[in-house]
């Protein structure tokens, strides 16, 4: 169906370089992936992974800030970056003829940010505002709030962006001690996509990389064990109560991925689904109303979210509960399995449309799988799909497992959550 036009090398020391040369397009997103996330920190430690992305950007020993900024700016390009609970990736797009300046900053900051004193603690009071602006947002906020109600004290539940105490916790030598420990060149994929040649980039990205030191052990996460149903209220005066209810999904590595991912369209993939028709079309109780699936390597989550009144929140979760129930007792019908399946192809048709995308989906899969899972792969896999899988993967999901919920703004929550699936 696609043409895939990507190569893989493995340096020496274990940094791997994937290329996807892209026909029709000016562009080149280039990322520097690592497998180090906030799922590797300790209590003590708490945002540091974060913390760490943010200073990468203030100052290395050639560049000042400003020069970083201006760097990619003043030729139309981008820079930037995310931490994840298991990666972090910092990221350039370029017009292809600016590729080696883009690849020259990410490295220079990849590999000689200074972290001086006087830019961490000027970056501690930055994501302090980050943190207040979050919790701020309360439809946001609300998705932390459900992981660490669901993983309580693992660190996979804990908050990307720390807090307030542990970030004057993280020193200078906190700093390069983390990077030391979990930078590691078996966990550094450079994933390239774009209007490039193979070779070409391969040996300008080995040129920076090939010389990187094994310094640390291997990042391992282990993944949290099953769920057990626990509910958590922030009260906080607010125009909607914010809920999730969830439970435990599927890893990235579980074959029963794609039957998962059909089930959640059917139930709060779109504006078709089960969930907006039922809670937002012929109910009119809230704007706002889905399911997701997220995948880590070893673990998943699937949930569901709605924004709604506060004299019509039970209403609204017993509807949630409703759609679960129904749906583990009479599964999908055939229009919908194959609905879904076009919708999610379609997706996938448009997200190859950006070089970002696709630069993302190799660092991603590669970080996470070792090895590359292209569209062609997706679509196959989905459209194997039937209707005794989807059936299947909602009993595991939602009959086998317990849930757990979490909502904001709220005085006490009114609902038992054991007695909301007793029936």
């Amino acid at each position: 169906m696609f043409v895939n036009n990507i190569d893989k090398i493995c340096l020496a020391n274990g940094v791997r370089i994937i290329t996807e040369k892209i026909n029709g397009v000016r562009s080149v997103s280039v990322g520097i992936w690592v497998g180090a996330g906030s799922g590797h920190e300790n209590d003590e430690n708490l945002g540091i992974t974060h913390f760490i992305e943010h200073l990468m950007f203030k100052g290395t020993q050639k560049r000042s800030s400003i020069d970083i900024a201006e760097s990619l700016d003043s030729v139309g390009g981008q820079l930037n970056a995310f931490t994840t609970k298991e990666c972090t990736c910092y990221y350039a797009k370029v017009v292809d003829e600016h590729f080696d300046l883009a690849l020259d900053v990410l490295a220079d900051i990849f590999f000689n940010s200074t972290f001086s004193e006087k830019s961490i603690e000027k970056e501690r009071g930055v994501i302090e505002e980050e943190i207040k602006m979050y919790e701020d947002t309360p439809d946001e906020l609300i998705h932390d709030l459900f992981v660490q109600t669901l993983w309580d004290k693992h660190p996979l539940g804990k908050p990307i962006l720390g807090t307030f105490e542990s970030l004057h916790q993280i020193d200078r030598r906190a700093i390069t001690k983390y990077i030391d420990n979990h930078y590691l060149p078996t966990d550094v994929v450079v994933a390239v996509a774009g209007n490039i040649e193979h070779k070409d980039v391969q040996e300008k990205v080995r040129k920076y990389f090939e010389g990187m030191e094994v310094k640390g052990s291997n990042n391992i996460i282990a993944p949290p064990g099953n769920v057990t149903a626990r509910q958590f209220n922030l009260p906080r005066e607010t125009g909607q109560v914010q809920i999730c209810l969830g439970t435990k999904g599927l890893s990235q590595q579980d074959e029963r991925l794609y039957s998962a991912i059909i089930l959640n369209n059917v139930l709060g993939g779109g504006l078709s689904s089960r969930l907006v028709q039922s809670v937002r079309e012929e109910r009119g109780l809230a704007y706002s109303v889905y399911s997701y699936h997220t995948t880590f390597c070893d673990t998943g989550l699937f949930i569901f979210y709605a924004g709604t009144s506060p004299t019509k929140y039970e209403e609204v979760i017993h509807l949630l509960a409703d759609e679960i129930k129904l749906i583990i007792d009479k599964g999908i019908t055939p229009r919908e399995l194959e609905k879904s399946k076009e919708q999610i192809k379609g997706g996938i048709f448009l997200g190859l449309e950006s070089v970002s995308s696709r630069m993302s989906r190799l660092g991603r899969t590669e970080l996470c799988l070792n090895r590359i899972v292209t569209p062609d792969e997706v679509i196959n896999k989905v459209f194997e799909v039937n209707l005794e899988g989807v059936h299947d993967i909602a009993q595991i999901l939602f009959k086998e497992q317990e849930f757990c919920l979490s909502t904001i703004g709220l005085n006490e929550q009114t609902i038992d959550i054991k007695e909301l699936f007793a029936s």
